[in-house]
């Protein structure tokens, strides 16, 4: 068979479906929970629906010119329609993959951090924190006591958009960010222990657009965690000093 046999290519429902339980499989002999794996091809294909919903809105927005003003009317009237019904297939997409329904009075705002929660948030801090910073990490216990209060300040549908929220905050205030590094973090003068050491991990990033966003919820999750206080202090000072 060749491609101008096949013409378009297209996966049906079998085909999906079986590319997930391989792909579930595949992680489980990694030692991935089957659950967290799903959780994680749900935010996979939740993202390709919101992706694609971007994509058309922007289509819809714009009508073929030339076409006259009745064409132009029922596209942007169709596409439109297109466009909203693929952002709320989007959004039940990702309100399964993080079991997240309608807010109620039953529903825990904040619920328990969990493992997979916690190795995303690794894969994004890491990163960022090198691009400022060269590396010089605490305890890993340590690090991930602190990402635990960090994604405690959040809902679970915060967390699925962590990715993008922390490394749009580290957009906005590179030069600032650049400057704490620089004068209180690794390879400063500054010693790794005492009120400043979390600037010696890469958590810090975390912490510190937590610190900006939500302050007392941050305290909150930390107090609870017993994280050393002094180093939220230190972190407060660096940023400032950063101004």
């Amino acid at each position: 068979m060749n491609a101008t046999e096949e013409g378009r290519q297209r996966l049906d429902e079998a085909d999906v479906l079986n590319a997930k339980r391989t792909l579930v499989q595949l992680l489980a002999r990694a030692g991935v929970y089957s659950g967290d794996a799903e959780e994680l091809i749900g935010l996979v294909e939740a993202g390709a629906l919101t992706l694609a919903h971007e994509d058309l809105d922007t289509l819809a927005r714009n009508a073929p010119a030339g076409k006259g003003e009745a064409y132009a009317s029922g596209w942007l009237d169709g596409a439109g329609t297109a466009a909203d019904e693929l952002g709320a297939l989007a959004e039940r997409t990702l309100r399964r993959a993080v079991r997240s329904e309608e807010p109620s009075a039953e529903t825990e705002p904040h619920p328990r951090v969990g493992r997979m929660e916690l190795e995303r948030a690794k894969v994004v801090v890491l990163p960022l924190y090198l691009s400022f910073t060269t590396v010089s990490d605490l305890d890993p216990e340590v690090s991930e006591q602190i990402l635990t209060a960090v994604l405690g300040t959040m809902s679970a549908r915060q967390r699925a958009g962590y990715a993008g929220r922390l490394t749009g905050f580290a957009t906005t205030h590179r030069d600032r960010v650049e400057r704490m590094y620089a004068e209180y973090g690794p390879g400063s003068p500054i010693a790794i222990h005492g009120r400043y050491s979390l600037l010696h991990s890469p958590t810090s990033i975390a912490v510190l657009e937590r610190l900006t966003t939500v302050p007392d919820p941050l305290r909150g999750e930390w107090d609870a965690a017993e994280l050393p206080p002094a180093w939220l202090e230190g972190l407060t000072t660096a940023w400032e000093s950063a101004a």
